[in-house]
């Protein structure tokens, strides 16, 4: 009998062990959370700096290096345009040269003889300052005509259009033996790097500050930014701003990426997703009451940002200073 007796004084033992145990691990006071609220916008890749490099002078597309999506470097040559005026100008100002170097030759022939003819007393001085004169008016015209195929050396050498910053070639609209004016564009350079623009509704324009942290979730990508600059011109109804990213895809400009922009700051109930059980669709919370733990009928949302993961919002069914029971 006393063996019998054994099992049934260890079940009650251990019934007395599990009635004393804790309920729950805890219980959290409920009380509001400051959170941020974000707003969804797209952001297009765009380069800090879109220069178009153009042709300095007019003429012919005889070479074309580069096309949409090479890199680039400041002074890199990408097209050459030749103009078949200017060496037939060049070829003109030879001749010129030519024929000044000649009559400058035969000044100075005249003006020696005419020294030798005043020191013996038969050229007037009168006839020697005129001769003079000469020399010089022909040595004038050489430097000229020198001077001016200078300029259409360097026009011929302005032919070749130049990178004007580092980065990536967008657009190219010119083609090879296409004819263009001087001041037209040869190609589009992106440089200075890529940012994320943003054009953010005119509401939010009080809310947005310079140096907040920018989400940003696009297609896997999942990065955080820097609001660097916040133009003060609205337009049409938009604020844009620009994002600084280090991780950006610049494989395509223009690109355009989803951003979450924080645009101000409101109080919520927060409690862990495990404190919430679902039974038959409705979402319950375990609280503590006077008569005991009880359970209430609560809807939620989702996690207000990443900073509060493992968190939910409670939108109704319990109030701050709710005593939660954690599990």
């Amino acid at each position: 009998m006393t063996r019998a007796l054994l099992p049934i004084t260890a079940l009650a033992a251990l019934a007395f062990s599990l009635s004393v145990l804790p309920a729950s691990a805890g219980t959290l006071k409920l009380a509001p959370t400051a959170v941020t609220e974000w707003k969804a916008v797209y952001g297009r890749v765009e380069a800090r700096d879109t220069v178009p490099a153009r042709a300095r002078i007019g003429g012919t597309v005889v070479e074309l290096l580069v096309s949409e999506g090479d890199a680039v470097t400041a002074g890199q040559k990408i097209a050459k345009v030749h103009d078949d005026k200017i060496a037939f100008q060049i070829a003109a100002t030879d001749a010129q040269l030519r024929a000044g170097k000649s009559q400058l030759e035969t000044a100075q022939a005249n003006l020696d003889r005419a020294e030798k003819l005043v020191k013996r007393g038969v050229a007037t001085a009168q006839q020697l300052d005129q001769l003079r004169t000469a020399v010089d008016v022909a040595r004038n015209n050489i430097a000229a005509t020198e001077a001016q195929r200078s300029v259409l050396l360097q026009q011929t050498a302005e032919g070749d259009v130049l990178a004007p910053v580092d980065g990536k070639v967008i657009t190219v609209p010119v083609t090879r033996d296409a004819v263009i004016m001087a001041g037209e564009t040869v190609a589009t350079i992106g440089g200075g790097g890529f940012f994320l623009r943003l054009a953010i509704p005119e509401r939010h324009a009080a809310s947005l500050e310079e140096g907040a942290e920018i989400q940003i979730s696009s297609e896997g990508l999942h990065e955080k930014g820097r609001l660097a600059k916040i133009y003060p011109q609205i337009e049409n109804g938009r604020v844009i701003a620009d994002v600084e990213v280090d991780a950006l895809d610049t494989d395509f400009v223009d690109a355009r990426v989803l951003v979450e922009v924080p645009v101000g700051h409101r109080t919520a109930l927060l409690v862990p997703e495990g404190a919430v059980l679902t039974r038959s669709g409705i979402d319950f919370v375990k609280v503590e009451a006077e008569g005991g733990e009880v359970e209430r009928a609560v809807i939620i949302g989702r996690a207000p940002n990443s900073a509060t993961a493992g968190m939910v919002e409670i939108l109704t069914g319990l109030a701050p200073g709710d005593m939660v029971v954690l599990p």
